[in-house]
């Protein structure tokens, strides 16, 4: 597959293409649909991170084997690539018959900019045995916040994907302050949502803190993991994130993403920094 820029009407299946360079090396290409400013959006390189993984184990497990599904992505943030091409390497840690584990690296122009470690196995089927309920109801509310239109037009994450938000869920946008917590809707553009949407979703939602005042800004991730709990059924997914302490420069956010039949299909949480100008 290549990597060249696609237009097909669904954003997250044109950003996730990757050429196979063989030997467990890939390349793919940051673009400004997937941005935050100059900078590609983090919750896309964990997905490309991701695919590498299991696309090398694919190549590496036994005949007959179970397609691996992603059941952890660790990720440090070492640095925040550039909008271009990226090379993403991935090493085979253990092959297992129930639990594998892959170490992947993210460069760019032969400097290393992301490190993670996926753990891939099979997800659940079945309905769980306790499912915690969700705080927000399958669909948007008839009053949610489209960013598409409240920009004018849509840009940034609301041009890659559908977003819509509670209407009282970003006091910031009104001048006003509130506790460190978001919440919202998400789907693809043109698609379904899978378990690599999934994990998107756990880094969608803005910075908690910009409800704490001081302004919006660029909040870099400095290790994010997600929990992958289960396929996405059809229909939008619901995001709700906290953050449990705010002090110095330092944040962190605990994100649980829902979908539309009310299961947990991920779990994030996350380390930032303060919003920094851009």
């Amino acid at each position: 597959m290549s990597s060249s820029t696609l237009r097909t009407g669904r954003p997250f299946a044109e950003a996730r293409v990757l050429d196979d360079l063989g030997d467990g090396r890939f390349r793919a290409r940051l673009d400004e649909v997937w941005a935050v400013g100059t900078k590609a959006f983090g919750g896309l390189l964990m997905v490309l991170m991701a695919q590498a993984a299991l696309a090398r184990l694919r190549a590496d497990l036994p005949a007959g084997a179970p397609d691996p599904d992603p059941l952890a992505v660790s990720v440090d943030f070492l640095r925040a690539p550039d909008l271009g091409p990226v090379e993403l390497t991935a090493t085979p840690l253990k092959i297992g018959r129930t639990i594998s584990s892959v170490a992947v690296r993210l460069e760019q122009n032969d400097r290393l900019m992301l490190h993670a470690t996926v753990t891939a196995g099979v997800l659940p089927d079945g309905e769980p045995s306790w499912e915690t309920a969700a705080e927000l109801g399958p669909e948007p509310d008839a009053d949610a916040l489209d960013p598409a239109q409240a920009q004018g037009e849509a840009r940034g994450l609301a041009a890659a994907c559908d977003l819509r938000y509670p209407a009282t869920a970003l006091p910031f946008l009104r001048g006003e302050t509130g506790p460190p917590e978001m919440a919202g809707w998400v789907r693809p553009r043109g698609e379904e949502p899978d378990v690599l949407f999934a994990l998107l979703a756990g880094d969608i939602l803005p910075p908690t803190v910009f409800n704490l005042g001081g302004g919006p800004g660029w909040a870099p991730t400095v290790q994010l993991t997600a929990l992958l709990r289960g396929r996405p059924a059809p229909g939008w997914l619901r995001v709700v994130s906290r953050s449990r302490t705010v002090a110095g420069s330092q944040f962190d956010e605990d994100v649980t993403v829902v979908d539309a039949r009310g299961r947990t299909v991920c779990q994030a949480r996350q380390l930032a920094l303060a919003p920094l100008g851009r």
